[in-house]
């Protein structure tokens, strides 16, 4: 009895050669450290022991650097003058391990959240004049 697999192999971009030809079905572990950061596509070409192909196409992205983070500049904002930016850039290190310090990108506190503590403690004095000149204190 002879087994009936199809043969896929699989190209990156516009490469015409396959990183891989594998024999399904079949787990791969598809390495994206050796892949530059950006946009990719993996191009899956099956072939199926009576000669029938079949094509599936995957968009994908990788990021495997530094992740950088900028505040007070976004994409395509208009601005004019002297502009103050945070930057920031840090890994996610090794996957076995996870290290608190530097983990997290320091951000700015937005303008609502002083607006509401601004609102809270007005309003808190408010209620403390009026309920002390009722003489309730």
């Amino acid at each position: 009895m002879t087994k009936d697999h199809s043969k896929v192999f699989l190209f990156l971009d516009d490469e015409k050669q396959p990183i891989a030809e594998l024999e399904t079905p079949i787990v791969f572990n598809f390495d994206t450290n050796k892949i530059p950061d950006g946009e990719h596509i993996l191009k899956i070409v099956s072939k199926s022991m009576t000669g029938r192909e079949g094509i599936r196409l995957i968009n994908f992205q990788v990021k495997n650097g530094p992740t950088i983070s900028v505040e007070g500049l976004s994409e395509n904002d208009i601005v004019e003058g002297s502009l103050p930016l945070m930057i920031n850039a840090y890994d996610k290190g090794l996957p076995k391990s996870f290290v608190i310090e530097g983990s997290e990108t320091p951000q700015t506190v937005p303008v609502w959240v002083w607006v509401m503590i601004m609102i809270i403690l007005a309003w808190s004095a408010y209620y403390l004049i009026t309920e002390y000149s009722n003489g309730i204190f």
